[in-house]
């Protein structure tokens, strides 16, 4: 696929989105988002990919949304354009998508990276959601997924007052998974794709679909959805053969049904 701002590589069973804006520091604009969408989606279709990793460069995974491409638009342009809708591809794929994190991180950088499933962060990551200092809030996901994972206080003063995490305060809060040197972020965050790539392809994606569905829904629905589809993993191939693999002692033979 040829892409104008996204590189696409293949690491065995990883797919790797890569957005490659380095004069604007990886900055998203309508066209990088479509990238990514189109990238994802070839990725959600090929068979031989468990897991997908997107990032950026060392400087930025993506320094924010480009505010050239919207400065003079009304509001009924960015209601026509709806260039936000773009984000919500990310979370919409069923295989899991993990985030390798280095630089800068903000805005709709930051809340692409929160859509993703998993986020592994260089020690020189920087996350925020500085739109406030352009009269506008965060529009992808950013006062609703912020708020999710590091509590009301402190989403309020990122979202009120353009307050940084490190990357070892955005570990310590629940924002990343792992903290790693800047030379391994990307390295590491393909091997914990090629890890989770490894298991079941179904279960994987019951198992995603019912973490994300935990956000959403009271706790008694969850549970309920859970059961069923704990019980419904049972007329699967690839249950049968992960405890027949268990009860041998040898490692399971996927094969996604």
């Amino acid at each position: 696929m040829d892409f104008q701002f996204v590189q696409i590589e293949r690491h065995d069973r990883v797919g790797l989105i890569r957005i490659h804006r380095p004069k604007a520091l990886n900055a998203l604009n309508r066209t990088v988002m479509q990238e990514i969408g189109e990238a994802l989606e070839a990725f959600e279709q090929d068979e031989g990919i468990g897991a997908i990793v997107i990032t950026g460069d060392e400087r930025a995974f993506a320094a924010g949304a480009d505010i050239k491409e919207m400065a003079e638009a009304s509001a009924v342009e960015m209601l026509e354009r709806d260039t936000i809708s773009l984000w919500d591809r990310v979370q919409e794929v069923k295989k899991p998508v993990i985030a390798a994190v280095s630089g800068w991180c903000l805005g709709g950088g930051n809340e692409l990276a929160m859509a993703c499933d998993m986020i592994v962060a260089s020690e020189t990551a920087k996350f925020g959601q500085p739109e406030i200092n352009l009269g506008v809030i965060p529009g992808a996901g950013g006062t609703q997924r912020l708020t999710r994972a590091v509590g009301k206080a402190l989403a309020m003063e990122m979202i009120l007052n353009d307050r940084h995490l490190s990357a070892e305060e955005a570990y310590h809060f629940g924002l990343v998974n792992r903290v790693v040197p800047p030379e391994v972020y990307l390295e590491q965050a393909l091997a914990l794709a090629q890890e989770i790539a490894a298991r079941a392809p179904l279960a994987l994606r019951v198992a995603k679909e019912m973490v994300l569905r935990a956000e959403e829904v009271p706790l008694s629905e969850g549970i309920r959805d859970e059961r069923r589809n704990f019980y419904f993993l049972f007329s699967t191939e690839d249950q049968k053969e992960g405890m027949k693999a268990f009860r041998e002692k040898r490692k399971p033979r996927w094969k996604g049904r």
